[in-house]
């Protein structure tokens, strides 16, 4: 699976891409993870990228241009990676190769979008090799930009996502998030333990050593339940728990 991400601030990301799982899944090969800068693809000797809004009122609103550039340069990428795939299994291409982008999502990260949940994530994972992620700042990128990717209908899915009821101040938390959900159903990217985490959305309550933790005077024990070694019983508590 290889994500790429448009963003004005790709340093946001270091910390995170850089620890546990998630670096791991890099190190493999199993993802990658790839920036575009809409700053990188603007003619202006400031490297500015956005302008008043002419509807009015506050803010700054993202140019349709760079933004544009960064999805043709993430776009490029993508036909190159596939091109280069095709070879190395020895494949010739065909008429229909021409669209070599048609398993690549093109997401506008926006909180009027539709909800992400673990099963988009399921899809997303199956279905595409690629997905391209648009962090808007500020009060949004210029509509342009969709109706310019309405050229890339037949080729790449273009939608809005959102990854809750909120507003955040940029895209780039909900697309870690976006990069960590899908990325957990890549084949090879959890191990046997992680596998675990699957199911842990409407898990019981867990506890750990030691067996009575003491705070401030009172004491806090672990269920007796759990330090029977019935598991019939133990299930049957975990169950009543969630």
């Amino acid at each position: 699976m290889n994500f790429h991400i448009i963003t004005l601030f790709p340093d946001s990301f270091s910390s995170y891409l850089g620890e546990s799982i998630i670096a791991r899944a890099i190190a493999d090969k199993k993802i990658s993870v790839r920036f575009y800068n809409p700053r990188d693809f603007t003619k202006d000797k400031w490297r500015r990228i956005d302008q008043k809004p002419y509807s009015g009122g506050p803010g700054m609103v993202i140019q349709a241009l760079p933004v544009i550039k960064a999805i043709e340069a993430a776009l490029k990428r993508v036909k190159s990676n596939e091109l280069r795939v095709t070879k190395r299994k020895n494949k010739k291409l065909k008429s229909r190769d021409s669209k070599l982008v048609s398993r690549t999502s093109i997401i506008f990260l926006s909180p009027g979008g539709k909800q992400f949940d673990t099963a988009y994530a399921k899809k997303s994972a199956k279905k595409y090799t690629d997905i391209i992620l648009i962090s808007g700042r500020y009060e949004g990128i210029d509509a342009r930009v969709k109706k310019v990717l309405l050229r890339y209908k037949a080729k790449a899915t273009t939608e809005d996502i959102s990854v809750g009821p909120f507003v955040l101040t940029g895209g780039e938390l909900p697309a870690m998030i976006m990069i960590d959900c899908i990325a957990r159903q890549v084949e090879g990217v959890l191990g046997n333990f992680d596998s675990l985490e699957e199911s842990r959305i409407s898990s019981s309550e867990v506890y750990t050593r030691p067996e009575v933790f003491t705070y401030k005077g009172k004491k806090y024990r672990v269920p007796k339940v759990l330090l029977s070694g019935n598991h019939a019983e133990i299930e049957d508590w975990k169950k009543k728990q969630k």
